[in-house]
């Protein structure tokens, strides 16, 4: 339920900042969402140094660095080929890490490409090979960030992560768009940066690792694939954007593979006790037996 809200609130933003994009370009807003989701996580949450480790502080940095590097190789790959192209070729990250982590589950993953192609319908317009090696860098970004976050999210508690994650992020977006996007700020977009913010990427970004806590990252990265069906839900809501019967399908194709993903991979939690062996039972039933006699 968290990875579909965060799904939600992703398409949801998106949408919402098409107005802002027009204005600054896509990276600029990237840039916004990403610099004040920094400032408010780091106000909100208060990170406390001893709450972290050399390898957690380590890892949460990192994920920052992949957090901006995901958001903005995605915008430079839409700019250059169709976003159903960068969009398809984008969901090759996480639909690689559960391949990869599904322990034989193939299916599901299978089950959702082909949603994913029918969704996106990759073989419309142009081809940039500039584009493409965008679209291919988000991708392995998305995979990172997948394996990173359920890192960062079993090592450190709450969400103290995020509030490491996020402040690099933005100093990473504020380094490659920052500088040229300043000129352009108004203290109305800075007012529309703030509320996208909260909207994407704080909002989804934390529900996104409490749902790897309780997920595996295979049945977290297929999950991912009603990320498309979300976007056409909302394009179709919010932009009046039809979509073709091929795109329906798709959503079909892609809601069965989540199901069957979140059903075999939700996590088992270390501290749930577990029940003591059968022969062990039998042993000590046997032994009250003999001292009641």
């Amino acid at each position: 339920m968290m990875a579909l809200t965060s799904m939600l609130c992703v398409q949801i933003g998106l949408a919402i900042s098409v107005g802002v994009s027009e204005r600054v370009g896509a990276e600029g807003a990237a840039w916004l969402r990403l610099a004040w989701a920094g400032v408010l996580l780091v106000v909100i949450v208060r990170p406390r140094p001893k709450a972290f480790t050399g390898s957690s502080l380590g890892a949460c940095v990192l994920l920052g660095v992949v957090t901006a590097a995901v958001t903005m190789l995605f915008m430079a790959a839409v700019e250059r080929i169709p976003l159903g192209t960068a969009s398809a070729l984008e969901f090759l990250g996480p639909l690689g890490v559960a391949v990869l982590h599904g322990r034989g589950r193939l299916k599901w993953p299978a089950l959702a490409a082909v949603g994913v192609v029918l969704l996106t319908q990759p073989w419309v317009g142009g081809v940039d090979p500039v584009g493409i090696l965008f679209a291919l860098g988000a991708a392995g970004c998305w995979a990172l960030y997948i394996v990173l976050t359920q890192r960062v999210g079993d090592e450190v508690a709450g969400i103290s992560g995020l509030a490491v994650s996020m402040p690099v992020a933005g100093l990473v977006a504020t380094a490659v768009g920052g500088p040229s996007m300043l000129g352009q700020m108004t203290p109305e977009l800075l007012l529309m940066g703030l509320g996208l913010a909260i909207l994407l990427p704080v909002v989804p970004f934390t529900l996104e690792m409490l749902a790897l806590r309780r997920l595996t990252t295979a049945a977290f990265g297929t999950l991912m694939s009603l990320e498309p069906a979300f976007a056409l839900i909302i394009g179709l809501v919010v932009l009046h954007q039809v979509p073709d019967h091929w795109a329906v399908a798709g959503i079909g194709f892609v809601v069965a593979a989540g199901i069957g993903a979140a059903r075999a991979g939700a996590r088992s939690s270390p501290d749930t006790p577990q029940p003591p062996p059968t022969c062990y039972l039998e042993r000590r039933s046997s032994v009250q037996q003999e001292e009641s006699s």
